[in-house]
């Protein structure tokens, strides 16, 4: 965790010198991990001179924010009245059982995040999937299966290390 706290230093630093803004610092520090280290949250509220119960009242209050590691690639299945009707349980269901995890749980290698969230408020093009920020609408089985070998195909082609 060495690297985390380095690295948490050098944002929260860097964010301070600019307008000393708690959730620019946050922000920051979740687009390098993925999730806010509870070390980088101690770092943070030390340098902005904020009390650590804000900053977590604060990591913990916005839905962007996450305490908890995420993979590199967030799917997420839209649950909104519309994709539901029109059958996104059953797409959730496909790539939890694909993924080998639930909602709100990330792969073991770090590579895949679930997740359900209420409504996208594109209710005509459902079902939806969010994956890395893209929608994709009017999700079947067949196009997130092919979603998941992309990604998966994709990862392969990558250097690793």
């Amino acid at each position: 965790m060495h690297e985390a706290v380095t690295e948490s230093y050098q944002i929260v630093s860097r964010e301070a010198a600019k307008q000393g803004s708690l959730i620019a610092a946050l922000n920051q520090i979740q687009a390098e991990f993925n999730y806010l280290p509870s070390e980088a949250l101690v770092l943070a509220s030390e340098w902005l001179d904020v009390p650590l119960s804000q900053a977590f009242s604060v990591a913990t209050f916005y839905n962007a924010f996450t305490l908890q590691p995420k993979g590199k690639h967030c799917l997420s299945v839209c649950m909104g009245t519309a994709c539901h009707v029109r059958g996104s349980p059953r797409l959730m269901d496909s790539l939890a059982t694909s993924l080998g995890i639930g909602a709100g749980e990330t792969t073991g290698d770090k590579l895949f995040t679930l997740e359900t969230v209420n409504c996208l408020g594109a209710c005509a093009l459902g079902p939806i999937v969010v994956t890395d920020g893209d929608y994709s609408g009017q999700m079947t089985l067949a196009k997130v299966d092919r979603l998941l070998k992309r990604l998966l195909k994709m990862e392969a082609r990558e250097p690793h290390g």
